[in-house]
């Protein structure tokens, strides 16, 4: 691993007094980043959206943008190459868990050592990325993710809508009791990974329906890996994609049976594959 990218952190503190002057007027420039980092955007009918969301990007703070269309039917694909992204199509529709499959085996296989991972709508703040970046690269947390709640009032006057609010707070409240965590939220569509979590976690057994997040952040719990979350302002539009509230009630249940399978593989009662370590 790199040696910029630290896995814990350091906690050897310098006990010798030294001018402020080395804060406030740093002679030295910042140190380049020896590490890759990928961003991916898992895409279906992004086109509206795309350029607003990559237009956030602070400059430098990722070293490739990949786009996996999901046989969308607009002009996203055409958009992504003509922006200069890495685009990878595609020949049916996979789902939404089926394209991060595809987005994270790229990331392995042509070494990242920080894969972002953003909804290409224009949803999540991508200002934030080098932040999120950064408690990763301190060796703070191995995932990150971006908290859209920080208060009942923004988050309604953002737009979410009331019935996704609830169900996101019932949710996440039961997530963080079952599996012992403190996160804002467990349901967000901005997140950043340690290569390790990647290498470590059966991801290709999830499935490709939209629990392959949750599947996914419940592994990292069981594998050992620390969680954490940056505030990431919401934005909720018409263009913005969102699932129904069919698909969201199904989505629950599957989160519900996912926290299930944990613990009754954590007990010895039933192994799970989503469990099993890879090889």
């Amino acid at each position: 691993m790199p040696s910029s990218l630290l896995t814990e952190p350091p906690l050897n503190p310098i006990h010798e007094s030294f001018p402020v002057e080395r804060i406030l007027k740093p002679t030295d420039s910042p140190p380049k980043r020896s590490h890759k980092v990928i961003a991916v955007l898992p895409a279906y009918n992004a086109a509206t959206t795309l350029a607003a969301t990559l237009a956030g990007f602070p400059p430098g703070c990722v070293d490739e943008v990949l786009l996996v269309d999901d046989c969308s039917k607009d002009n996203t694909v055409q958009l992504a190459r003509d922006m200069g992204l890495t685009v990878i199509v595609h020949d049916k529709n996979k789902g939404y868990g089926g394209n991060q499959k595809t987005c994270y085996k790229y990331c392995l296989d042509h070494g990242a050592d920080v894969v972002v991972m953003i909804h290409p709508d224009y949803q999540y703040d991508s200002r934030v990325i080098p932040h999120a970046v950064g408690i990763i690269e301190l060796g703070i947390c191995d995932v990150v993710l971006g908290n859209r709640v920080r208060s009942r009032a923004e988050t309604m006057k953002c737009g979410m809508p009331w019935w996704k609010y609830v169900s996101n707070r019932g949710l996440t409240a039961f997530e963080n009791l079952m599996l012992g965590q403190n996160l804002g939220e467990f349901h967000s569509g901005f997140r950043v990974y340690r290569r390790q979590v990647l290498e470590t976690i059966p991801f290709e057994r999830n499935s490709d329906d939209f629990v392959f997040d949750t599947q996914f952040l419940v592994q990292a719990i069981h594998f050992g890996f620390r969680l954490g979350d940056v505030p990431v302002p919401v934005r909720y539009f018409d263009e913005a994609s969102q699932i129904n509230f069919r698909r969201s009630t199904k989505y629950g249940l599957q989160t519900l049976k996912t926290v299930g399978q944990y613990w009754l593989n954590r007990l010895g009662l039933r192994k799970s594959m989503l469990f099993k370590p890879k090889g």
